[in-house]
């Protein structure tokens, strides 16, 4: 086989079954391994278009696309063709060290979080030589045999070989809300592969039912990949992709002003065009951070390696600081405020008495059901005490949200019946008896009756049960199929109750949180009165609470008025829920969703961090940004604090990068005006930046002051813009200190003057790291280790530079010894001085 070429059919899904399996050269038990890696290279990866990565050598060559880096190369160029082979050799060399820094840095960064991705990546299971193994769906390939069941991701499209009661949701492909049966036939006539019976499409997910899918076209060949570029479209920027876009044009914007007005200065007095050209970019790329994009990359991955020690792992990047900025945090009940093991407690006729022909029935239903296994059905299957094997499927309604029910029909050859169980609500409305003393004894379903099971129900949920109801419905023997027209005229058997006890560590975390500043608002399908209890029992208050009806008659307008007071959302819907998500984030909250299920993608995909389990479906693991490896709140409170801390540290490089750094750019552009030389040689200024860029690089590694991580934190330009304001001018008046100092007590040259102002500009702007570094005083925030060595290693190597070779060929010289003693002294007042500005701004401007 492995000779074989393999060819896929654009219309596979009108190829007899027989045929089909022939052309793609595939056994109906699977391929072996050594076939499937022929086929991995021949296809390629089962990746749509938009996924597939750059290679190694294009990722490099794509950092030199900065106009900066252009703008520099191109200095270089014309310092060649004057002669100056120096400066070229110099410039090109800086370029070359920055470039590849910036590259090798991220590129680890971008390594690090692909692992942690690859850890949580969505799976299938196919048959890999004879036998069900589970692999990456980037690795399945035509002909391979998957094996699907109900929250499966579908990895392809392909063939139905064998399926039970296997339904399909389409929305993504057809726009259709209703899940679609799917099931193995031929249509040599069908000539719309979107409305073929007996075909499924990657990018859908299964619902309900179990299925076996001959792959036909994977990756870029695929329906879904056809039309990628319209579906797959880039989602509107993120929070911190709009920061940092706003940041990036506030630089942009003071870069182009200071080196119009250098331009300007150096022709008004004459001086040499190229110099002055050079100088002026020199300029730019000092003002400019431009190790920015490997600063936050190296923070967002190392956030996330220490988010993945917290058991959170972080599928895109750019979430994390949606994580810190999050306030408003949704989730439902089971799992997060409750342990989650849940255990049928009573099973109870409506009469009120424990049935054992209510368990007996909810077993059935459970059995026999093929959709996904709720924590429900799982403690209904418990009781294996009761014996279904009597009992054969007909048919099968599948649950959706939006009935809230399922039902069976079965037959044990003398009765053929229908088992439904769901929301009571809903099995009640559509009861017209209800089961006294026994089976047989059927009794109208009349208002009083009503009120009666009705207490019965609301007593169990103030005591903190889920409630399911039971019912069934004699149907004749002929009765060839279940549709939902069947679930009427029902006769109630009674109600199943579970107790799900609330966390032992949901306390303590959600206080937490509420200390932090994050709001818990539970969205559930669960009754009020179960939600209240469980409130109750955490010490929680109840701000307000809004059912799924009422949501539903409220406009947009209104859900948004009511939102920010209600705390619980109760029996709400699928589509209600993303309604609540929306509402919040029109109200200016960040929004975090925690799902879990099928019927949660929508709001994953919603929210502004869409958080999920490991043991979720694929459909909302794929739609999540980060994923839980346990189902704790403290995991989740551990990773807002993560989120806050990385941004903590992304901001500390941006405030030195606006304030101190500016300010040494605007002593430089303001010296021009009246030193008859340059204050600094292009080259040199290259270099300083160069050597900051190198002490800011442990910035990551840096540690957060914990009154930092107490509120969520967001991009505030206003901020920032009066952060440089503030403290950009503190550094000019000692930089033109030090100009005077160099002109009258050392009576400067151009080289002595570029010498010491190079030592002291690298001095201030690279210590004064420790003042910006924290909002209080600095000897009581402790900086990293490596922060302090690698900051005071570029402080010596600036001040010894002027002492070697070197130096001399960068166009320093020595310095007398006494200027050391005049620089710390410079130093000192330099650092309290910013301290002192530093503790009145925030006084001032931040509340």
């Amino acid at each position: 086989m492995s000779a074989t070429v393999v060819k896929t059919d654009p219309s596979f899904w009108q190829r007899p079954i027989a045929a089909l399996l022939e052309q793609l050269a595939a056994p109906p038990d699977g391929l072996d391994s050594t076939e499937a890696a022929r086929r991995l290279v021949q296809f390629g990866p089962n990746l749509i278009h938009g996924e597939r990565k750059r290679s190694l050598i294009l990722q490099f060559l794509v950092k030199f696309r900065n106009p900066l880096v252009i703008i520099l190369l191109t200095a270089s160029a014309l310092s060649a063709f004057t002669g100056d082979a120096t400066s070229f050799f110099i410039i090109g060399t800086i370029v070359l060290i920055s470039v590849t820094l910036d590259f090798v840095q991220e590129y680890r960064a971008g390594q690090a979080a692909e692992r942690l991705r690859q850890s949580v990546a969505v799976r299938a299971q196919v048959l890999r030589d004879g036998k069900p193994s589970e692999i990456p769906i980037a690795g399945m390939v035509p002909g391979d045999v998957a094996l699907l069941a109900a929250g499966d991701l579908i990895p392809c499209d392909g063939r139905v070989l064998e399926a039970k009661d296997f339904f399909v949701n389409q929305a993504l492909l057809t726009g259709e809300a209703f899940p679609v049966e799917k099931a193995p036939s031929e249509l040599p006539e069908e000539t719309d592969v979107l409305v073929a019976g007996n075909t499924v499409l990657l990018g859908t997910s299964v619902i309900s039912g179990t299925a076996r899918v001959l792959m036909c076209r994977t990756g870029q060949d695929t329906e879904l990949g056809a039309i990628a570029d319209t579906l797959l479209a880039k989602p509107p920027p993120t929070a911190f992709e709009q920061g940092t876009r706003r940041f990036g044009l506030l630089i942009m914007r003071m870069t182009v002003l200071l080196v119009l007005f250098v331009l300007l200065v150096n022709a008004f007095f004459h001086r040499p065009w190229l110099e002055s050209f050079l100088f002026a970019v020199a300029l730019a790329v000092g003002l400019t951070p431009e190790l920015l994009p490997m600063v936050v990359s190296v923070t967002l991955s190392r956030g996330a390696l220490r988010m993945a020690a917290q058991k959170v792992i972080v599928k895109r990047l750019a979430s994390i600081h949606n994580l810190g900025s999050m306030d408003v945090f949704c989730t439902d009940k089971t799992g997060t405020l409750t342990e989650a093991r849940i255990h049928l407690e009573r099973h109870q006729s409506p009469l009120g008495k424990e049935s054992r022909r209510v368990l007996e029935l909810a077993y059935y239903n459970s059995y026999f059901e093929t959709g996904l296994k709720s924590p429900l059905d799982d403690a209904i299957l418990e009781h294996t005490e009761i014996d279904a094997s009597g009992w054969q499927k007909i048919d099968e309604v599948p649950f959706d949200f939006e009935r809230r029910r399922i039902s069976v029909l079965l037959d044990n050859s003398t009765t053929r019946m229908l088992v439904v169980k769901g929301a009571p609500e809903d099995i009640l409305r559509l009861s017209e008896h209800y089961e006294g003393e026994t089976e047989a004894d059927q009794r109208p379903l009349d208002a009083a009756a009503r009120q009666s099971i009705n207490a019965q129900f609301e007593a169990l949920s103030n005591e903190g049960f889920r409630v399911l109801g039971i019912a069934t419905r004699q149907v004749g023997p002929a009765h060839p199929h279940a549709v939902v027209g069947d679930e009427a005229d029902l006769v109630f058997a009674g109600f199943a109750a579970f107790l799900d006890p609330p966390k032992v560590s949901a306390k303590a975390a959600l206080a937490g949180l509420a200390a932090d500043r994050v709001a818990v608002k539970i969205i559930t399908g669960d009754n009020e009165l179960v939600t209240q209890h469980i409130f109750a029992q955490l010490g929680l208050p109840v701000t307000g609470v809004l059912t799924g009806s009422e949501i539903q008659q409220m406009d947009d307008m209104a859900l948004a008025a009511r939102v920010e007071q209600a705390n619980l959302f109760c029996r709400v819907p699928p589509a209600q829920k993303n309604r609540v998500i929306l509402a919040l984030k029109r109200r200016g909250h960040v929004v975090g969703y925690l799902g879990d299920g099928i019927n949660d993608a929508p709001s994953l995909h919603s929210a502004d961090v869409g958080i999920s389990v490991d043991s979720a479906v694929d459909v909302a693991k794929a739609a999540a940004d980060m994923i839980l490896l346990e189902q704790d709140l403290e995991v989740l409170h551990a990773g807002v604090l993560e989120g806050r801390r990385t941004f903590g540290n992304i901001m500390k490089y941006i405030m030195m990068g606006t304030s101190s750094n500016f300010g040494n750019m605007f002593s430089m552009a303001g010296a021009s005006i009246f030193l008859p030389f340059l204050p600094m040689l292009p080259v040199q200024i290259l270099l300083n930046n160069l050597l900051y860029d190198v002490s800011e690089l442990p910035i990551p590694l840096d540690r957060v002051d914990d009154d930092y991580l107490s509120h969520p934190r967001h991009w505030d330009m206003n901020f920032i813009r009066n952060f440089m304001l503030v403290i950009g001018p503190v550094s000019s008046v000692f930089d033109f200190l030090t100009f005077y100092i160099m002109l009258t007590v050392f009576h400067a040259g151009e080289a002595l003057f570029h010498t010491g102002w190079f030592i002291e500009s690298m001095a201030t702007q690279v210590l004064v790291i420790f003042i910006i570094r924290t909002r209080k005083n600095p000897f009581k925030s402790r900086p990293s280790p490596w922060l302090i060595a690698c900051s005071l290693i570029v402080v010596a190597l600036a001040g010894a530079l002027p002492f070697t070779p070197a130096g001399v060929s960068l166009g320093f010289v020595a310095v007398p010894g006494y200027f050391f003693l005049i620089l710390a002294a410079i130093l000192l007042a330099y650092l309290l001085a910013v301290e002192g500005m530093k503790r009145w701004f925030f006084q001032r401007f931040v509340t």
